[in-house]
């Protein structure tokens, strides 16, 4: 008897080990608020004529809501303008374009891109689903791919490149 219930248990340990877990093991210890739940919005404004306002469109956005995209832009001092798609490319990255595909562009890069990346992560992580305790696995797939900031930053330093300001190595 003794035998079957160590036998079952480890087949239940062994079938949790095989279970599709995320690479990123995001979840609160805390039995606390979630302050990402809480999203504020922009003051309200009262429009400068009340006789020209818009026709309301359901579903559409409104002039208080978030818009982080946006909203960094205007902080790093772009134009926020530059988010719509519909607008097209601006004349000003003509340039810009023209020099990044002038050896051709592949119109499927970012299913190629998925498709290779995913096909990596199987085989990185491939034993990283057997773990006693809760580990980061998108660390452990992606470890030989990371750079070490701080021999980067020497190695430019000692090329006599401009650096930031960059806090000392470990």
């Amino acid at each position: 008897m003794r035998i079957a219930q160590v036998l079952i248990l480890g087949l239940g340990v062994g079938l949790a080990g095989c279970s599709n877990k995320p690479l990123h093991d995001i979840r609160s210890n805390s039995d606390g608020p979630d302050e990402f739940m809480v999203v504020p919005v922009n003051p309200l404004t009262a429009p400068q004529d009340y006789d020209v306002l818009p026709a309301p469109t359901p579903g559409g956005s409104n002039l208080v809501d978030q818009n982080p995209e946006a909203d960094a832009i205007v902080a790093l001092g772009g134009r926020p303008s530059s988010l719509d798609a519909t607008r097209g490319t601006p004349a000003s990255d003509q340039a810009l374009i023209a020099s990044t595909s002038r050896y051709g562009v592949p119109s499927n890069t970012r299913e190629a891109l998925a498709q290779q990346d995913a096909e990596f992560r199987k085989r990185q992580a491939r034993w990283s689903g057997f773990k006693l305790f809760p580990v980061d696995r998108y660390s452990q797939a992606y470890r030989r791919e990371t750079i070490d900031p701080f021999p980067i930053n020497d190695a430019f330093r000692q090329s006599g490149r401009e650096t930031p300001t960059a806090p000392p190595g470990e």
